[in-house]
């Protein structure tokens, strides 16, 4: 789970920061114009998906016209879903893929949980945020797991002839170890981005679960949780090698956070490199 001396700052909508285009200048009116191209040539639908637990509120993304891709469960980060990560979903869509961004709070409340800025280090406002997370139980969250890939599978729009993918961004990584071993013979590929908690010495660690996958993994480490666990990502590499599942696990030169544009610790390069990597993972494994 993030907390307040992990995931940094004031988190807002990254569109309307002025600050984020003072810092970052050219290349995130670059990124803005992507994602509103991507917005174009994608088909975006709010959905209700049935869970054992409940109705779950969530948004499908596919690219526009006829056609059938590779499914994609994409689990945000503690913050939920909100207009950062249907941004994230729409172009992941206009790159082939379809994708199901779900509200992992719906047990709590409808998305957004969060309205307007978000600071971690308000302790009140994270206490919200982590009472919501604690009715998450893991056994929740494999139901959960299950119940959208199987809604994924529904749809005319997702190729079930291929493997699916799943990502997940700070909580999200747990997550996305967990969907992996939920329904092992449909999730190809596996992506955490400053995931927290992948490595843990309770017997429900997500490192645990890496024998029951058969996916291909992309790791990619923050460097401040690096500093703080140094030896997480060799457990991590050990336990990926010995259970014969391709995988890159790599610190990145960025805080916890980095990927999703919003933050004070937000890092465009990297997140952008980290995006080519999750294009290069699926290229090579939803198949």
């Amino acid at each position: 789970m993030c907390d307040s001396d992990i995931h940094q700052g004031l988190v807002e909508d990254w569109k309307l920061s002025r600050r984020a285009f003072v810092v970052t200048g050219v290349a995130a009116a670059g990124l803005v114009s992507t994602v509103a191209c991507a917005a174009e040539n994608v088909v975006e639908k709010d959905v209700s998906i049935p869970t054992p637990d409940g109705s779950a509120d969530a948004v499908l993304f596919h690219p526009a016209g006829d056609g059938a891709w590779p499914g994609v469960l994409m689990w945000a980060d503690i913050l939920g879903l909100r207009p950062v990560f249907r941004d994230m979903g729409r172009r992941l869509a206009a790159e082939g893929y379809t994708v199901l961004v779900p509200n992992p709070f719906y047990r709590s409340r409808p998305a957004p949980v969060v309205e307007g800025p978000f600071d971690f280090g308000n302790a009140e406002q994270r206490a919200k945020l982590f009472a919501m997370r604690d009715q998450m139980t893991d056994e929740g969250i494999d139901r959960d797991a299950i119940a959208y890939l199987a809604f994924l599978d529904s749809q005319s729009q997702t190729d079930k002839g291929k493997k699916a993918g799943v990502q997940g961004y700070c909580m999200g990584g747990p997550l996305s170890f967990r969907t992996a071993a939920a329904v092992p013979d449909r999730i190809g590929a596996v992506a955490s981005f400053h995931g927290g908690g992948l490595v843990t010495d309770t017997p429900a660690s997500p490192h645990l679960l890496i024998p029951r996958t058969r996916a291909a993994y992309l790791v990619a480490v923050a460097k401040n949780d690096d500093a703080k666990e140094p030896e997480a990502k060799q457990v991590l590499k050990q336990a990926l090698d010995a259970a014969g599942r391709p995988a890159t696990v790599e610190v990145y030169p960025a805080d916890h956070g980095w990927c999703v544009p919003g933050s004070q610790v937000y890092d465009m390069e990297s997140a952008e490199r980290a995006w080519g990597e999750l294009l290069a993972l699926y290229r090579a494994n939803l198949a």
